[in-house]
């Protein structure tokens, strides 16, 4: 699993294991699941994210930064 906020475009990326997203899909507003070809959830990626994470502005110095 990796980790990356990257707080020039405010979003925030869990990607839970290597595999290519084939598909995307928003499952609630600024949240969107990155799809394998056999459908398993391979990233999810929250955008605006300190609109959603009040905790966000100390997540850069705990996780790589993009």
């Amino acid at each position: 699993m990796k980790i990356v906020y990257d707080s020039e475009v405010d979003a925030l990326r869990i990607s839970l294991f290597d595999g290519k997203a084939i598909e995307s899909e928003e499952v609630l507003p600024d949240v969107i699941l990155d799809y394998t070809e056999d459908g398993k959830v391979v990233s999810i990626e929250v955008l605006n994210a300190s609109k959603h994470i009040e905790e966000l502005k100390d997540l850069d110095k705990l996780v790589h930064t993009g």
